[in-house]
């Protein structure tokens, strides 16, 4: 559309049909008060005066559809649960749907769901990011728009978007002291192959408590997968094949850290004398397994809660970008997997 090309009102309208400007508004929205003939003709006139297309072409962004889309790395995890719930909670209450896709761990999927949800029009979006997306670009869709986003949990960092985290780094140093303080001197550290910051600070974690304890950091003692219950079973192995025997293990997840304490059981180690074992999450597993096993539990629909009520405020200009990162409280649950001593206050 060229810049002169001046846009047609209501107000054009109803001067044309000698209508008040709130007769042709209601008409246009096909409001039940209209008489059906006038409605008829107010849409005739609109069309004709090519007021429809302008309408589109102006409001084509505006236009809210009241859905927000959300794009989480893998449905099946019990925090992504979490977190949805506590999304459609906020969301809901608001008036808001969401659109929920899943990523699969690849950011090939990502970049595919990022396009699907700006073709169906999402107001904003919710993003936690794959293991292998390291970069925005391809997020320029919503941030040259300024369709707001929020990542949560695995995040990017953009001066535009807010994240939600918790403080990975400080969970993962704290796992690491306390396995320490049950006498482990020997701990493998069971982590992601991802460019990730949340795999990154929890190692960042791992090796600083390490460093504060006097004790050596030893590349070999970090094991990097996928953190699936395959992966658990192979660190088990490796485990097994090292000398000497390492004492501790601390996963960054739990369904990694439960499969690599089952496996070292059947292999005849006793959990925790011989090797004390951490995870992260507090997935129900934690509790399922023998000996129940020390985690990390964060919250996750008070995640969720607080990332769309972040994001419906956004679009109700209630606020704008200036909030970069909000960091959510966590908390280590020591448990039998890891206590060799009685329980320790601050570990």
């Amino acid at each position: 559309m060229s810049g002169t090309h001046k846009e047609v009102t209501i107000y054009d309208i109803a001067e044309a049909l000698s209508l008040s400007p709130a007769t042709i508004s209601r008409g246009l929205k096909d409001h039940p008060a209209i008489r059906k003939d006038t409605r008829k003709r107010i849409l005739d006139k609109a069309r004709e005066m090519g007021y429809q297309q302008n309408m589109f072409a102006s409001n084509l962004r505006r236009s809210r559809t009241n859905t927000i889309g959300v794009i989480v790395p893998r449905l099946n995890s019990y925090f992504m649960s979490f977190v949805i719930a506590g999304m459609e909670k906020v969301a809901n209450a608001a008036g808001y749907n969401l659109i929920i896709s899943q990523s699969a761990e690849s950011v090939k999927k990502e970049e595919t769901n990022v396009r699907t949800l700006y073709n169906s029009r999402v107001d904003g979006l919710l993003v936690s990011v794959a293991y292998d997306s390291e970069s925005l670009s391809h997020f320029s869709l919503f941030l040259d728009k300024n369709i707001p986003l929020i990542f949560f949990d695995r995040v990017l960092d953009h001066p535009q978007c807010t994240s939600l985290v918790i403080d990975n780094y400080k969970a993962a140093y704290e796992v690491t002291t306390h396995l320490i303080r049950q006498g482990s001197t020997r701990i493998v550290h069971l982590t992601a192959q991802s460019k990730g910051a949340v795999y990154a600070d929890r190692l960042r974690g791992y090796q600083q408590a390490l460093r504060d304890n006097n004790l050596a950091f030893d590349e070999s003692m970090v094991l990097a997968g996928n953190l699936s219950d395959q992966a658990g079973a192979e660190a088990a192995r490796a485990i097994l094949a090292m000398k000497p025997l390492p004492d501790g293990v601390f996963s960054a997840n739990d369904s990694c850290a439960v499969s690599c304490l089952r496996a070292l059981k059947q292999a005849g180690i006793k959990i925790p004398e011989q090797i004390a074992i951490a995870g992260f999450n507090n997935d129900p597993i934690s509790k399922v397994v023998e000996p129940n096993l020390t985690t990390v539990n964060y919250p996750g629909e008070e995640m969720g809660e607080l990332a769309a009520s972040t994001l419906i405020r956004r679009l109700d200009r209630l606020e704008g970008a200036s909030l970069n990162t909000i960091v959510l409280r966590h908390e280590l649950i020591v448990r039998d997997s890891t206590l060799r001593k009685s329980p320790d206050q601050n570990g």
